[in-house]
Formats: structure tokens, C-alpha cells, sequence
């Protein structure tokens, strides 16, 4: 199992608009996606308010790239966000189980 760590760092003044793109959008396409096991997603605290992030566990290699395409260790950025987002940063990891 593959977990990938979605981070963005909204531009300023763009919190709120952002925020209703990643709670209207964003959260139920990713947890609609077929080969995600598990979506968890993370919303700002006062101390980062700009940060949004999601923690996917995706079923294997070949589910992210069926979503991601072949260049999966880039940030997959649907149109609706782009000129909301400052930065973006994307990792992969093997799930470890205890």
C-alpha cells in the first residue's frame, strides 16, 4: 500500500474560498476515487491557517497512477484550485504496519 501526503499552502486572503473548494470538492472526489482505501483529510489550526492537507492510502502503485498518470510524484491539480494555491507539495511513502 502506497501513502501519499498532500500538502497546500493557500494564498493569502484566499483561506475561506479554498476552504469550501477542499470541503465541497476536493474531500468527496478523493474519497470517491476508486483504489483509495482510506482519505484523511486536514484542515488549517490557528497556528498554520493557509495549511490544508489530505493523507491517502491508495490500494497499490498502479491505483495512483491510474489516477495520477505515470508522473504520480507530481501534485495533481484540478483547475478549480489553481489560483487559490501558493504552494503544493506532494510524498509517497510504503504504509507501515505494526
Amino acid at each position: 500500500m502506497i501513502m501519499r501526503i498532500f500538502q497546500v499552502v493557500t494564498k493569502r486572503g484566499k483561506e475561506e474560498e479554498f476552504g469550501r473548494f477542499f470541503t465541497q470538492k476536493a474531500i468527496p472526489m478523493m474519497k470517491g476515487t476508486k483504489g483509495i482505501l482510506q482519505v484523511l483529510p486536514g484542515a488549517p489550526r490557528p497556528e498554520n491557517p493557509r495549511e490544508f492537507s489530505f493523507v491517502m492510502v491508495w490500494e497499490d502503485l498502479d491505483a495512483l497512477k491510474a489516477f495520477a498518470g505515470e508522473d504520480y510524484a507530481s501534485p495533481h491539480i484540478d483547475p478549480a484550485e489553481a489560483d487559490l494555491v501558493e504552494t503544493r507539495s506532494i510524498k509517497h511513502y510504503e504504509l507501515a504496519e505494526a
